[in-house]
This record gives structure tokens, sequence and C-alpha cells, in this order.
């Protein structure tokens, strides 16, 4: 039966795994990133996907660098016949993509050559793309440059976040990966070089990126803001204290409004801000200590009126 070495680390890469055993394949072994301390008591913490092989029953491999001798001679130990990787957060030595004689598989969650990097599905909502998709790539030793052994497009629906959206494609990436992969042990597909010139990279996020510029258009300031949830959320400052931003809507009129950050109004549907380029619905938002709420709630606790300020 041909062995296969998964590699992988984030909730990305569990329906690729699942998908894998689910369809008969044998993985020999999982290789994720080391437990990490997580939370205010920093409380060491599995990888998702160690706790889907050890509900599987596969040995997982946690090696801190896959340079290491040790974690090579096991890998040769275990002579798989290809590697598929999915966000397992390593650039790979070019003597473990040497291994396996069919190769390194990667999933990448855009449509290669666009947004090579850390950050594909993030970066592609901030620039309001409204197609992505997955790429099986034969890896090499540049970053997400491999030959494209298969691709799949999706529609970016309007109501997507990087949650959503994230978990589409990781759907969509285990659904690929099991019709690809006899295929491409078979010899029957003939993966093609990525046009370099079309290539766009999307580097990983910082804490800059979560800042709001009110200056931006109104849509650049939602694409943002649904680009970053659910996990960190855009902020910006009221009365010197950070004011986080989940859910947001694009206010359908145009013409007329305020200053960039300007309060227009305050109503039931939320808090209406100016942008740089007409305005934005504040639905849900975190004041600093505090829990998520309604963003009408929050403006009518703190007696907000229109005309003040967001920003500063």
């Amino acid at each position: 039966m041909t062995n296969v070495l998964f590699m992988g680390t984030p909730e990305f890469a569990v329906p690729s795994l699942r998908a894998l055993v689910k369809a008969g394949w044998n993985v020999g072994a999982v290789v994720t990133r080391p437990d990490r301390p997580v939370g205010r008591r920093q409380v060491p913490s599995p990888p998702a996907v160690k706790r889907a092989a050890e509900e599987l029953g596969l040995p997982v491999w946690q090696p801190e660098r896959v340079k290491d001798e040790e974690f090579l001679r096991r890998v040769r130990d275990l002579a798989p016949e290809v590697a598929v990787t999915a966000a397992y957060g390593r650039i790979l030595p070019q003597e473990l993509l040497d291994l396996p004689p069919r190769g390194c598989l990667n999933i990448h969650a855009s449509l290669l050559p666009k947004y090579r990097g850390a950050a594909p599905i993030q970066r592609c909502l901030m620039d309001g793309q409204d197609r992505t998709g997955i790429t099986i790539m034969k890896m090499v030793q540049a970053l997400d440059a491999g030959p494209i052994v298969d691709q799949v497009e999706l529609a970016v629906g309007e109501e997507d976040d990087a949650g959503t959206l994230t978990e589409r494609l990781a759907d969509l990436g285990a659904r690929l990966l099991v019709d690809v992969l006899p295929r491409w042990l078979a010899g029957e597909i003939e993966p093609r070089e990525q046009d370099e010139s079309l290539a766009t990279y999307a580097p990983p996020l910082c804490r800059e990126d979560e800042k709001i510029d009110w200056s931006q258009a109104a849509l650049a300031i939602h694409n943002r803001i649904r680009a970053l949830r659910p996990w960190s959320g855009g902020y910006t400052l009221h009365r010197g204290k950070v004011l986080k931003i989940w859910r947001t809507t694009v206010e359908a009129r145009t013409g007329g409004f305020g200053t960039p950050g300007e309060i227009l109004a305050v109503d039931r549907s939320g808090v209406l801000v100016a942008a740089g380029a007409g305005a934005l619905w504040l639905h849900q938002v975190q004041p600093e200590g505090k829990n998520r709420m309604e963003a009408e709630a929050w403006a009518r606790g703190r007696r907000i009126e229109t005309g003040e300020s967001l920003g500063t």
C-alpha cells in the first residue's frame, strides 16, 4: 500500500488529513508543529492536526526543526512514496523534498501564482477579490513557486470572512487532493510551471494590518475587517482607548458624508462613521477591556453623540 507522509498544522489542514484516511490511503505518519502555549495562562496546546491525527490513531511527529538529522532519518525509515503538506508553517529543506520518489505536494489556498505566502485568504479578502481557489503544486525550494498539479476556483461570497472562507477552502482542498493523488502517483498529470510575471505576495499579518485608516474608502475598511475576523478584528481609537471592530456593512447611499472617522449617526442599525469615500455602519464592537457588544449599546452606554471622531 502506498505510504503517505502528511504535514500540516492548523484547522485548514484537518479536512485533507481526514479525507486521505477516509479514501483509504496509508498515512504512515503525521508531522505537525510542536505544542505551543496559548491564552492568558499560557497552557501548552496541541495543533489542530495533532488532535485529529490522534483521534484517527495515526503516529504524530513534532520536530522543532525539519532539518534535524534525527527527523530526516525517521522520514527515510518511513519511506513515503509521496508527502502532502497543508499549512505546515515551515519551508522544507531540499533534502526532505527529495526523499519521497513522487515528491511533496502542497495544498495552497489561492489561485497561484496569485497570493503566494503565509496569508493568502486574508490578503485576498482585503483586496476585495470575488474569486479565489485551491492550488495543488509540487513543492520546490522557493516560496509557493512550484509547478501547478491542479487548480480549482471558488467564488468569494459577500458575507465571507476569513473564518468562513478558510473553512470552505479547506473542504475544497480536501476534495481536490483525493481526486489528484491517484492520478499524480499514476503519472497521469503533467504539472505546468507558474507564470512568474503574474505572481503576487501575501505577507503574514501584523498588528499594523489591524489598524483602521478612516481615510480609506468604506468598502476597503469593510473588506479589511472581514479579513481579520474571527481571529483579531480591526481596531481604532475612541477617546484615547482601543476600540475593536468586528462586524460592519457599507452604507448604501453615497455623498454628503463628513470628515473621515466622524460619527454621523447612532440608531438601531448601529453607528454610522464617515470614511474617505462613503460611510461604514459599525454593528459589533469591543471596547478595551470589555466583551464584544452591539455597536448601538456601546454608543448609548458611552453617551456618544454625532460629530465625535474615531481614530484619536
